[in-house]
């Protein structure tokens, strides 16, 4: 664990104290992810015959919408906490946010940015898709740079230990416990759903087909991925039996599960 890259000390200039600043891990990984992520999306949507341009301008609008919502859904989810100790809100700049807020943000403005510029709605989420899952794959190491989204005690033999004082102060992190790298399994996880996604591309049968399998397919990782996270304050419904990502990972499901069969029949008649 690496939270910061390096720190450059204050230094006086003009009679005042500048600085330090901090360069940390998870915003130098955030930014790659964000650029990887770019490149793939352009990738593909030249491959589906769409203006590159257009969706990759899209595509940085949805990344901005997705930051901003996992950090709002973090201060939903904890708000008792964040109202006990306001001082406390910038330490979700530190963290990864709660990626589900960030999915939900992006959609939205995904579909206005659709509707405005009358964009093949499908086509374009399934072109997204992909860059979305690599993106998420690479944010989640930030995450375990920095030492937010831990999981459960553990003696498994690939346990992690943090030692980070920086981190334990910044965002919580426990010190000196085997954990779960319940971020390095989803980050695996994920990458392993953006491959099947770059390989279902080309061979897809309907508009639809690969964004309803990126949603459907994260909702079930995240979902068990969920039983193994430690971190306090995850949202708690039905006496404690989910907390608030397994909810949401529910509800997708069930979307998934309701629109996939009008969507290909839609193809279908569309094609007759």
């Amino acid at each position: 664990m690496h939270p910061r890259l390096l720190t450059i000390p204050a230094i006086e200039l003009l009679g005042r104290s500048i600085g330090p600043f901090t360069l940390h891990t998870y915003g130098v990984l955030l930014a790659i992810a964000f650029l990887i992520g770019l490149w793939v999306v352009s990738r593909q949507a030249r491959r589906a015959g769409l203006d590159a341009n257009r969706i990759t301008d899209m595509a940085v609008w949805v990344l901005i919408a997705g930051l901003i919502g996992a950090k709002l859904l973090l201060v939903a989810v904890d708000w008792r906490y964040f109202g006990r100790n306001p001082r406390e809100i910038g330490s979700i700049l530190q963290s990864g946010g709660v990626f589900y807020g960030g999915l939900l943000g992006g959609i939205l403005v995904a579909a206005w940015y659709v509707r405005r510029h009358r964009l093949p709605g499908w086509q374009t989420a399934d072109v997204l898709a992909p860059g979305v899952a690599l993106g998420q794959a690479i944010g989640r190491l930030g995450c375990f740079a920095a030492g937010c989204c831990w999981g459960r005690p553990t003696q498994v033999p690939w346990a992690v230990t943090f030692t980070d004082v920086y981190s334990a102060r910044a965002v919580g992190t426990p010190m000196d416990t085997p954990v779960h790298p319940s971020q390095l399994y989803e980050s695996f996880a994920v990458l392993l759903i953006f491959l099947f996604l770059l390989w279902l591309s080309p061979r897809k049968r309907f508009d639809g087909q690969v964004v309803l399998s990126y949603v459907a397919l994260y909702s079930a990782v995240r979902f068990a991925l969920e039983f193994l996270r430690g971190d306090p304050d995850r949202g708690s419904w039905f006496g404690g039996a989910v907390s608030t990502s397994q909810l949401i990972a529910i509800a997708l499901l069930l979307g998934v599960a309701v629109l996939l069969p009008r969507v290909r029949r839609n193809r279908a008649i569309a094609a007759a």
